[in-house]
């Protein structure tokens, strides 16, 4: 056994997102000591669709873990545990990858969350009208494992289904990759699969779906064993694992959440005291946590299941055992900003720019909105005649929604500097008029949310932040530490370890609230004129589509 708790004690947090693997070694107290970052590669055969490779994640897991932990005694790395994307894994009875396209190619062999080639088997999950959707919002995503599933049973049957013995979601490989074991997170199982906690599988769901050969050997394709996150999985690391990562044979493994999942953890129970927030001695219920990169998830808990029409869940022990999760998302946050930015005429000048001065695109636009509002109060009222419905990727949440479009109202024949800067504060204000409309859904469901809190690689956009304060009207609180997901992802280990007794503890003592950025309460008209905009764009487009549909 060991001893009293050391603050040589560590542990490894393990993020896989869209583009890259980043590890970090973590103390006890939740300081990121060390950090390390890999790319991983994607592949996109046709629009909609988005490939990788277990075997290159698993590759640059174990490079970037090497990386943080070569300077520590292993003995001191107490636990481990990751977080990812929730893309779809296929592998073969030997464990082997299993092509997911119809080029044949085994190295790509996971379908990534982003990837749309299944709305078509969404909309007909949808028309079910099952009762396993009601834990969806009501509609199946495209998004999720089932559509996908189906799709690959229609399409891939003889090259990919027959063969397939194994599907997991891309956190669960992590673990089973480490440890051996086929124990999937309820996370996973919860949020992407229609597992229903405590019940378990609902077989008329598959059946009335077409997947019925899912059901064989008790649901051996797809796992009957589950555990909750931060639960020791296995018995630790296994000999090869711990010789591919650089540590030792035995190292506790904490059951893997969603990326998106592993922030809420690292940021939401965080200690407030002292810094006069709204939720200071209130429940963690008042709390939502805002994980905001390439898309964004809106997660908040509750004592008891609210139901949230199109927002994923309620799912029970999904992030925080013992407490129902509602997640809200958006397809498309990042990536829509990148992409409006990018493809604007003017942008090869903001990139040169950019290049000369050494700093990113984003610091030079926010700079550049300041110099154009230094005439008028607010910088936010430069858009008073320019207004974005964000949803160029279809609608997660609150509308379920993906076959919506994104629409620019305001546009003129000027392509210069200004109105690119113009645009990307439209884009900004839009995402964050997104997080109202999902908030007011779920506050007209019963949750009582008061203070924001962020993570993710947006939230290092002072202008994104303030925006989103000013759009909500609700302060946002940023963590200490900056890449929260990854501490999200050792609270875990830490948990695993045994050094917590429970993730509640583990996550009040290693988050840690950086800084508070409140709403300008002047701009509250202003905000809901603009909301007001938002919805009548939405009115709009369901208008204008049906016209040409009649």
């Amino acid at each position: 056994m060991p001893g009293p708790p050391s603050p040589d004690w560590y542990y490894v947090g393990v993020d896989v997102g869209s583009g890259s693997v980043r590890a970090a070694l973590v103390t006890r107290d939740g300081c990121v000591k060390a950090t390390a970052e890999e790319s991983i590669s994607v592949w996109t055969p046709q629009p909609d669709y988005y490939e990788q490779s277990s075997e290159d994640i698993w590759s640059k897991c174990c490079n970037t873990v090497k990386k943080v932990t070569g300077g520590v005694e292993k003995d001191h790395v107490r636990g481990i545990g990751f977080d990812a994307t929730c893309s779809l894994v296929v592998l073969d009875q030997n464990f082997q990858p299993v092509a997911v396209n119809k080029d044949g190619v085994k190295e790509r062999n996971v379908v990534m969350w982003m990837d749309h080639r299944a709305l078509e088997q969404a909309s007909r999950i949808t028309a079910t009208g099952h009762s396993v959707l009601n834990s969806v919002g009501g509609v199946m995503s495209p998004e999720m494992q089932p559509p996908k599933l189906l799709w690959l049973k229609e399409n891939l049957r003889q090259s990919c289904w027959k063969d397939a013995a194994h599907f997991f979601d891309l956190p669960d490989f992590l673990s089973w990759k480490s440890t051996g074991s086929l124990a999937r997170s309820l996370c996973t199982l919860v949020c992407k699969w229609t597992y229903a906690s405590p019940d378990g599988w609902d077989d008329s769901f598959w059946t009335a779906i077409g997947l019925e050969d899912l059901l064989e050997n008790s649901h051996a394709r797809i796992g009957e064993e589950t555990c909750c996150p931060g639960s020791p999985v296995g018995k630790g690391l296994t000999q090869e694992a711990a010789a591919d990562l650089g540590l030792n044979p035995g190292t506790a493994v904490g059951a893997s959440l969603i990326d998106a999942h592993a922030g809420g953890l690292g940021v939401i129970g965080a200690d407030v005291s002292g810094h006069h927030l709204p939720c200071e001695n209130q429940p963690i219920t008042c709390r939502a946590a805002l994980i905001c990169g390439t898309s964004s998830c809106h997660m908040a808990v509750s004592q008891k299941p609210l139901f949230v029409p199109g927002v994923w869940g309620p799912y029970l022990s999904a992030m925080v055992p013992g407490l129902w999760l509602s997640e809200g998302g958006q397809s498309a946050t990042g990536g829509l900003i990148d992409h409006v930015v990018k493809g604007h005429a003017a942008f090869p000048h903001l990139e040169q720019q950019a290049e000369k001065r050494g700093e990113h695109v984003y610091l030079i636009l926010n700079r550049y909105l300041e110099e154009m509002s230094k005439d008028q109060k607010h910088l936010d009222q430069l858009t008073s005649s320019l207004h974005v419905w964000p949803d160029f990727h279809g609608n997660r949440s609150p509308l379920a929604d993906q076959s919506l479009k994104g629409m620019i109202v305001g546009l003129t024949l000027s392509q210069t500097l200004d109105d690119l800067a113009l645009l990307y504060l439209a884009t900004v204000q839009a995402v964050a008029l997104g997080t109202r409309h999902i908030l007011n859904a779920m506050k007209e469901a019963g949750h009582d949310i008061t203070t924001l809190f962020l993570c993710g690689g947006l939230s290092k956009n002072p202008l994104f932040v303030q925006v989103h304060a000013n759009t909500t009207g609700l302060p946002v609180v940023l963590p200490a530490e900056r890449e929260a997901v990854l501490v999200g992802a050792a609270v875990l280990g830490a948990c695993a370890s045994g050094d917590y007794s429970s993730i509640q503890e583990a996550m009040e003592k290693m988050g840690k609230i950086g800084k508070v950025v409140h709403p300008n309460l002047e701009l509250e008209s202003f905000y809901r004129k603009k909301y007001a905009v938002f919805l009548r764009l939405y009115a709009h487009q369901r208008e204008y589509t049906a016209l040409m549909c009649d």
